[in-house]
């Protein structure tokens, strides 16, 4: 390979990893923080589309299997423990095991009553896994259970106006945001890219 190829690449690898870094930037500044529910709930925030691409690295990642694996031993012996179901989902969440996130929401529902964070969480779970109209019935669920929920309102606005194309619907759930968050910059942002994309389309 000659010097100049091998620059090329080089070049090329830096430009790749500060586009993929700004694409991250923008969509996480575009999303509400997600909400870890219960003490055991201690996975970093993300946002409707999950965490970010690639999930934990290294050692982490280990870290993170290892308590899995034992997470799961645990609750063969003790199926009725709530806080390891949801510790169990909140780790899944991190490792964009989505699947296995839903089973442990799911199942936790079962143990705990229904609240709209837990809601909003499981309908992003099921998003990422392609299920939008699954996504959205639980975020109207989490709406029903408080009408003034933030979360699950963006996140219905993020399938709407991403995933389905209906702006007009996506347009009307961003003026309730407006309502509850008159200044919050995200809605705003949000707002102007559901805009560019109904101007694309």
């Amino acid at each position: 390979m000659s010097r100049d190829n091998a620059l090329s690449v080089v070049i090329g690898i830096l430009v790749g990893f500060i586009a993929g870094y700004l694409l991250h930037e923008v969509m996480a500044a575009r999303q509400p923080p997600r909400l870890v529910h219960g003490e055991a709930g201690a996975v970093a925030a993300a946002g409707p589309g999950g965490p970010p691409a690639g999930g934990p690295a290294g050692t982490e990642a280990e870290a993170l299997m290892t308590e899995i694996r034992s997470l799961e031993l645990y609750l063969a012996e003790n199926p009725d423990d709530a806080e390891a179901v949801l510790r169990l989902a909140n780790l899944s969440w991190s490792v964009e095991s989505w699947g296995r996130c839903v089973e442990m929401f799911e199942r936790y529902l079962e143990l705990r009553p229904e609240s709209p964070g837990l809601l909003s969480d499981l309908g992003i779970c099921y998003r990422s896994l392609g299920r939008l109209d699954r996504a959205l019935e639980l975020f109207d669920r989490a709406q029903r259970l408080d009408p003034d929920h933030y979360e699950s309102r963006f996140n219905e606005a993020v399938v709407l106006g991403f995933d389905q194309r209906e702006f007009e619907a996506a347009e009307r759930v961003i003026e309730e945001l407006r309502a509850l968050r008159p200044d919050d910059p995200r809605v705003e942002a949000l707002a102007e890219e559901i805009a560019r994309r109904r101007s694309a389309a």
